[in-house]
């Protein structure tokens, strides 16, 4: 038997065996845990702070002047690195124009 014929026909069984373990693997159900439940998030009231930067996702490059994205972006960030506790239900609060700017350090 030639060389190329016998490497042929390993080639074409090893697909045939990856094609079949891949439909097996398919129409296998998987089976769950009786103890695991599946998470399902509870239904709570809205949450300003998310609402407010949904707020400035949509308004673009326009957020970047807005004062009440900077103090939204720096409550979340504050919030991200552990400087303070989340706000459970409090509303954001409005902005005094004659404030910093709610980037520099100082601001917080």
């Amino acid at each position: 038997m030639d060389g190329k014929i016998l490497a042929r026909i390993v080639a074409v069984i090893l697909v045939a065996v990856a094609v079949t373990a891949t439909a097996l693997e398919i129409t296998r159900k998987q089976e769950k845990p009786a103890g695991a439940a599946s998470y399902v998030p509870a239904a709570s009231a809205p949450d300003p702070l998310r609402e407010g930067l949904r707020h400035c996702q949509s308004l673009g490059e326009a957020a970047l002047r807005d004062g009440d994205c900077l103090r939204l972006w720096a409550d979340e960030r504050d919030r991200f690195l552990g400087f303070r506790a989340p706000a459970t239900n409090a509303s954001p609060a409005p902005i005094d124009p004659q404030s910093p700017n709610a980037s520099t350090p100082e601001a917080r």
